[in-house]
C-alpha cells in the first residue's frame, strides 16, 4: 500500500550515520492547565554529557500509562518536521519548536523513512557510549492535543509519518550533543518505521499475511505485538462471521450493601467461572434474566467476568424488576447474566472529561473514573442528588484523584450546567447520565454554546420507548412485493425491539436504554424519531435504535 505523505529528497535519503543535535530531558509537571502531570516539557542538557540506563535517560522522568519503561526508554525526533508542522498549522506555528514532542534525542539525519524496527545504534564512542536499538514507532495519544492546542492532531502525526520511534537499550552508557549516532546492523531493512505504520494505522485489518509476518518480528515491542493480534483476530472473524447467540450463565447473590434508601449495591458470584477472570469494559451494561421470567439490563460498577458489583435503584415506577431485585432476591438466590455491552466510549484524544450525573447515574460512570484515574485522564465529575443520604458508593468517591463537586438539592444546591459548560477546559469530552430533563438540559446548553454533537456523550438510565404508534414491514418483503400479512404494528406503549422479538426475529440487545448501540437495525424507508445516544448523526441516516427510537407512520428496515 502506498504511502500517503509526498516523496521528499531530504527525508528520503539512506542513513548510516548521524549526528545527536540535541539531547533533552524533563521531570514530571502539571501540565497546560490541567491537574495531572507529564514528562513532555523537557529542557535542553546543553553540552552535558548525560547517563543513559536502561530505563532511559538520567533526571528524565516519565508518565509511565502511555510513555517509559523497557520497550520505551528513548524517544528519538527528526528535528526537519518542524517546520512542516508550522507550515501546516501557521495559527499554532509558534508551539512547533524543537523539543516540542518531548523528545530525548533530537536528529536530522535520521527519519520515520530511513530508521527500521530492529536497528541496532551505537551513540558515543565503544567504550563508555550506549547501545540503542529500535522497538517502537510513537503511538500519539492526547497530550499531543493539548501540547500544540489542536483537536485531533495526534492521528495527523502518524498520517503525515511524523511520529518518531523509541528505543530499548542494548548497554547503558554516556551520551552528548555531537555524538555521532552510528547503524551498527540492521535486521528489517524492509519495515521502515514509515511503512509499519501502514499497518498499524492505515490499513487495518485488511492484510493478514503481512500482519502475521509483523507480530513475528521479535524486536517490536509489546505494545505493537497486542495490536497486531488485535487486528489479526479481527480478520479473521470476516464481516460475514455470525453473530454470537447470547449465553446466560448463573451467577450466585454472594452480598446486598445498602447505598441509600433507593440505592442497593448487588455482588453476584459465577457458579460455575468459565476460563480467566477478566475485568469488566468500564461503562458497561449487562442483561439478567430474573427468576420471575423479567429481562432488565443495568450497568456494571465494577468487578470481573466470574463477580459482578452491581447498583439498582429501586424504581418509583417499577415494572417489576427492579422490585423483584430489591424485594425478592435474597443473598444465595441465583439468576442468569447475559449479555455485557460497553456503552460509555472513552474518548481518549481529549484533555479533560466532564462528567455529570444525576442520582442513579453515577454508577456509569464509576468504572470510567477508575481507568481515568489509572491512566492519568484528567476529570471532573458533577453529581446531584436530592440528599447527603442519596450520595451512592462513598466509598469509590473519596478515592478519585479528580475532582468532585457534589450538589444536595435538599440544601438548594442546584447544578448550574450552563456554567460548567461554558468554563470546561479546552478540548474537553462530556458525559451526561441522570434524568431524562438533565440530559436536555445539557444537550440544549451544549447546542446553544456551539459544542460539538461528537464530544457529548449522553446515557439514559431509563428507556424512554412509548410514543405514537407506527407500522413497519421488511426490506425483503418490500423488494418482492409479497406485503400480506407484512405489515407490523407497534402500539403507542410497545418498542420496535419487543415487537421484533414477538414476531419470532432474533435481534441483539443489551442495555435498552439507547446508550449502547446493540440493538441498532438498519433503516430502508421512513422517518424516525430518533432517540437513544448510541449512534452518531451519520448513523441515523441509515439506522435506528429498535429498542426506544420510534418511526413515524411507516417505515422499511433490515437486520
Amino acid at each position: 500500500m502506498p504511502a500517503v505523505v509526498s516523496p521528499d529528497p531530504i527525508l528520503d535519503a539512506p542513513f548510516k550515520t548521524a549526528r545527536v543535535r540535541e539531547l533533552r530531558t524533563g521531570k514530571l509537571k502539571p501540565y497546560k492547565g490541567l491537574s495531572i502531570t507529564s514528562g513532555i516539557l523537557k529542557d535542553s542538557r546543553g553540552d552535558d554529557a548525560v547517563f543513559c540506563s536502561y530505563n532511559g535517560l538520567e533526571s528524565d522522568e516519565h508518565d509511565l500509562t502511555f510513555h517509559g519503561g523497557v520497550d520505551k526508554a528513548v524517544h528519538q525526533y527528526c528535528s526537519l518536521h518542524y517546520p512542516s508542522w508550522q507550515s501546516d498549522f501557521p495559527d499554532n506555528a509558534r508551539l512547533f519548536t524543537v523539543g516540542g514532542f518531548g523528545e530525548n534525542i533530537v536528529s536530522e539525519a535520521m527519519n520515520e523513512r530511513n530508521v527500521c524496527i530492529g536497528d541496532i545504534m551505537q551513540i558515543g564512542n565503544e567504550s563508555s557510549g550506549c547501545i540503542l536499538q529500535v522497538s517502537l514507532p510513537r503511538q500519539p495519544c492526547y497530550k499531543l492535543n493539548h501540547r500544540f492546542e489542536i483537536k485531533a492532531f495526534a492521528s495527523q502525526t502518524w498520517k503525515k509519518s511524523r511520529t518518531g520511534w523509541y528505543y530499548r537499550v542494548l548497554k547503558e552508557g554516556w551520551m552528548k550533543r555531537g555524538d555521532e549516532i552510528v547503524l551498527l546492523e540492521r535486521k528489517h531493512p524492509k519495515w521502515t518505521i514509515e511503512r509499519i505504520q501502514e499497518y498499524l494505522h492505515r490499513d487495518g485489518n485488511k492484510n493478514v499475511p503481512v500482519l502475521k509476518e509483523l507480530l513475528a518480528i521479535e524486536e517490536f515491542g509489546a505494545e505493537c505485538k497486542r495490536h497486531f493480534t488485535g487486528l489479526i483476530a479481527e480478520a479473521e472473524k470476516g464481516p460475514d462471521a455470525k453473530k454470537e447467540p447470547e449465553i446466560f450463565a448463573e451467577y450466585k447473590l454472594v452480598e446486598k450493601k445498602r447505598q441509600t434508601p433507593r440505592i442497593v449495591a448487588f455482588t453476584f458470584e459465577a457458579t460455575d467461572p468459565k476460563g480467566v477472570a477478566n475485568d469488566v469494559d468500564p461503562g458497561s451494561h449487562v442483561r439478567l434474566k430474573l427468576p420471575n421470567g423479567l429481562i432488565r439490563s443495568y450497568s456494571l460498577v465494577g468487578g470481573t467476568t466470574h463477580k459482578l458489583m452491581l447498583g439498582i435503584a429501586l424504581e418509583e415506577q417499577s415494572r417489576g424488576g427492579s422490585r423483584y431485585i430489591h424485594k425478592t432476591l435474597a443473598i444465595g438466590d441465583t439468576i442468569l447474566v447475559g449479555k455485557m455491552t460497553t456503552s460509555v466510549p472513552i474518548d481518549g484524544g481529549a484533555s479533560h472529561h466532564v462528567l455529570i450525573a444525576g442520582g442513579i447515574g453515577i454508577t456509569a460512570f464509576l468504572p470510567s473514573t477508575a481507568v481515568f484515574d489509572q491512566i492519568n485522564f484528567n476529570y471532573d465529575l458533577h453529581y446531584a442528588v436530592r440528599s447527603s443520604e442519596d450520595v451512592a458508593f462513598k466509598d469509590m468517591l473519596e478515592k478519585m484523584s479528580g475532582t468532585v463537586r457534589i450538589y444536595d438539592g435538599s440544601k438548594g444546591e442546584r447544578m448550574d450546567i450552563p456554567t460548567i459548560l461554558k468554563t470546561r477546559k479546552w478540548n474537553s469530552h462530556i458525559y451526561v447520565c441522570g434524568p431524562q430533563r438533565m440530559n436536555d438540559a445539557v444537550t440544549q446548553t451544549a447546542n446553544l454554546l456551539g459544542i460539538d454533537p461528537d464530544e457529548i456523550h449522553s446515557e439514559a438510565f431509563q428507556a424512554l420507548n412509548t410514543g405514537d404508534p407506527f407500522t413497519f414491514s421488511l426490506k425483503a418483503a418490500e423488494q418482492t412485493g409479497d406485503t400480506s400479512k407484512r405489515i407490523f404494528k407497534v402500539a403507542e406503549d410497545e418498542s420496535l425491539l419487543a415487537v421484533l422479538r414477538k414476531e419470532g426475529f432474533e435481534v441483539d440487545s443489551s442495555c435498552e436504554t439507547g446508550n449502547c448501540g446493540a440493538c441498532k437495525i438498519d433503516l430502508c424507508a421512513g422517518s424516525v424519531e430518533h432517540r437513544g445516544s448510541a449512534l452518531g448523526v451519520k448513523e441515523k441516516e441509515t439506522g435506528m435504535l429498535s429498542c426506544v427510537s420510534r418511526g413515524q407512520g411507516h417505515i422499511v428496515i433490515d437486520f
